[in-house]
């Protein structure tokens, strides 16, 4: 059973580095197998030439998730630069559609952790897919509404280089936090099963990052809602 790491944020907040960073630094664990997905609305773009309209969107979320679900069957964590809800709130914010919210939730509830890339980094432009700004605070808010309605805990990963390296980092469970083990037969089905069961809260009113924490929630009751 692979470990699947999430990476999510509006555009311009870091998400390729940190993958990227990411990746490398556990790749240092001897015998860890580590593969990354990479963004494949970036590669659609750069192909096409152009950034997609509302009835491709469907088939985009669908071959971002397809990816990921390819590297996890050879691999001991996988790194997710985007998932599918990344386009679920674009096709919301742009082309106000909500069609592929469970889809994309659906998918986003089978993976482990759940990474967000803050705005403390300064916009930089970047080709086709990037609109300016001003639409990072939208995507943010959306990304958060749609996470918590979900009951989906997500960490904040805050920091320029190699500290927002470290904050994401110390969001993993043990012993990826400290890169202190080596993979072993189990390992990260293990992790997994005690990760789970840990009793799990996070600051829903603030983004401090030593407020808010990952962690997994306990199966909820019927009659909860989420904040």
């Amino acid at each position: 059973m692979a470990l699947r790491i999430a990476l999510l944020g509006a555009e311009s907040t870091g998400k390729t580095w940190l993958a990227e960073a990411l990746t490398a630094r556990l790749s240092q664990q001897p015998g860890l197998r580590v593969a990354r997905v990479d963004e494949y609305l970036r590669a659609w773009c750069e192909r096409e030439g152009r950034t997609p309209r509302a009835d491709e969107q469907a088939a985009i979320a669908a071959e971002q998730a397809r990816r990921i679900d390819d590297a996890a069957r050879c691999a001991d964590v996988v790194v997710c630069d985007t998932t599918p809800l990344m386009t679920a709130v674009y096709s919301e914010l742009l082309f106000a559609d909500t069609a592929l919210h469970a889809s994309a939730l659906e998918f986003q509830a089978r993976l482990d952790l759940h990474l967000l890339t803050g705005l403390d980094l300064p916009w930089q432009a970047d080709g086709l897919q990037r609109d300016g700004p001003h639409v990072r605070e939208p995507v943010d808010r959306a990304i958060r509404r749609l996470l918590r309605a979900a009951r989906l805990p997500h960490a904040i990963v805050l920091g320029q280089g190699e500290q927002r390296l470290h904050a994401a980092l110390r969001a993993l469970p043990p012993p990826l936090r400290d890169l202190g083990a080596t993979a072993a037969s189990g390992l990260f089905s293990g992790l997994l099963a005690g990760h789970a069961t840990q009793a799990g809260w996070r600051c829903e009113l603030c983004d401090a990052p030593e407020c808010e924490r990952l962690s997994r929630h306990r199966p909820q009751g019927a009659g909860e809602t989420a904040d």
